[in-house]
């Protein structure tokens, strides 16, 4: 987006270079990277820049208001609720996605707000990926990847800090289900190469009385801290699993990222958020008529993850099917238009920003830190509707400040 920079870096790129960049990965991390990288970084100008971090000040803004916490209760569905979130808790993560338009009356690159989650994202890959574009590609000094930290150390240092704590690493894990499967199992990798926090597995926690505990290198480590990674959707894809924890359970161990926030902080948000770069939103059950103009809107259920239901042509027809006893569990959105801006080889290519927030205890609003951005020729952002193109898939943004 910001033009002599992109014309220098697609001049620069080769396709041998690009494959040298992801065999670097691969010999770094060998079969951890299950997921498509894109053939560039996405440079930000400082005017998107800017836009962007004001969307982000709106959201915050209701976020840290004192009656969130309340007007979200009814975000956590029946039975998912989980023990031990203190009263004045908050998330410790939030991830922010947000559509790259074109504004209809000015004709500049503005922000419209997609999803965002009270959720961990991939703060371990995007500083590791941001460095490995710059060893590969000729990146510009003046542009960053990160936000309110000096460098990659300083970043590190303050993951460490909110994850592990007063705490031994050991006695901190990262909570997966089956970790090793995962698409994300890279940022679990650097994650534990980072801060030495490891990857567990629901099935292998052992449970006595209110206390954790789990096996590693032949010795059983209680745990006092869990890195949360795991959602209830995951869990109902193995609904004969038979653990000796369940999340649900009440247990002596501090969460850092509370699971609760999950459902607190997600499509639940959107209708409480008015801002210029937040797209009409409205729970179905509160709607007494439909907007005259339903096709410019899409249907989202509350309840899923990685956009999943998600309906993105709907009529009249499709709502009234919904049952009344259900209506309260899906929202409908107005659409956004992305505007390619990436210029490709072959042409133009939408995009996706995610600014990624750590918030520690005490600390009276969440802190930007870094970013991974999302590349899409497809008519929606995602894998599935991205297969067999290039310059395309998961990257990050170096902002102009």
């Amino acid at each position: 987006m910001i033009q002599p920079l992109r014309q220098a870096y697609n001049n620069a790129f080769s396709p041998e270079q690009y494959q040298a960049f992801l065999d670097k990965i691969n010999q770094d991390y060998p079969n951890q990277l299950d997921f498509r990288v894109a053939e560039t970084p996405v440079f930000v100008p400082r005017d998107l820049t800017g836009k962007l971090l004001s969307a982000c000040d709106d959201i915050i803004d209701v976020l840290t208001r004192d009656d969130f916490r309340a007007r979200s209760e009814g975000a956590i569905p029946d039975g998912q609720r989980v023990p031990n979130e203190r009263s004045d808790d908050h998330t410790q993560f939030l991830a922010v996605d947000f559509a790259i338009c074109q504004d209809d009356t000015t004709g500049e690159l503005t922000p419209q707000l997609i999803e965002l989650q009270g959720f961990p994202s991939l703060y371990g890959f995007q500083p590791y990926l941001a460095t490995q574009f710059r060893n590969h590609f000729p990146i510009p000094d003046s542009l960053s990847h990160l936000f309110n930290v000096a460098d990659n150390a300083a970043y590190v240092e303050r993951l460490r800090q909110m994850i592990v704590g007063d705490c031994h690493p050991d006695e901190v894990i990262l909570l997966e289900i089956y970790p090793e499967r995962q698409k994300t199992r890279i940022d679990f990798a650097l994650t534990e190469a980072y801060i030495g926090v490891s990857p567990v597995c629901l099935t292998r926690i052992q449970k006595k009385g209110r206390q954790l505990f789990y096996e590693k290198n032949g010795k059983t480590i209680p745990i006092r801290r869990i890195y949360n990674r795991l959602i209830f959707d995951d869990l109902q894809n193995f609904p004969d699993l038979k653990t000796a924890f369940q999340l649900t359970d009440d247990v002596d161990v501090e969460w850092v990222g509370h699971p609760n926030w999950f459902f607190r902080i997600s499509k639940y948000t959107l209708p409480l958020l008015k801002s210029p770069y937040v797209p009409d939103s409205h729970f179905l059950s509160d709607l007494g008529e439909y907007p005259s103009d339903l096709e410019n809107y899409v249907l989202k259920p509350l309840f899923s993850f990685a956009g999943s239901g998600v309906k993105l042509h709907i009529t009249p027809a499709d709502l009234d099917a919904i049952p009344s006893d259900q209506r309260a569990g899906y929202l409908i959105q107005r659409k956004v238009t992305y505007k390619p801006v990436i210029q490709a080889p072959d042409g133009l290519i939408k995009c996706e920003i995610r600014m990624l927030f750590i918030w520690p205890e005490h600390e009276p609003k969440p802190t930007l830190v870094t970013n991974l951005s999302r590349l899409s020729r497809g008519e929606m952002i995602g894998v599935r509707f991205n297969k067999d193109f290039d310059w395309v898939g998961g990257t990050v943004c170096f902002f102009e400040h």
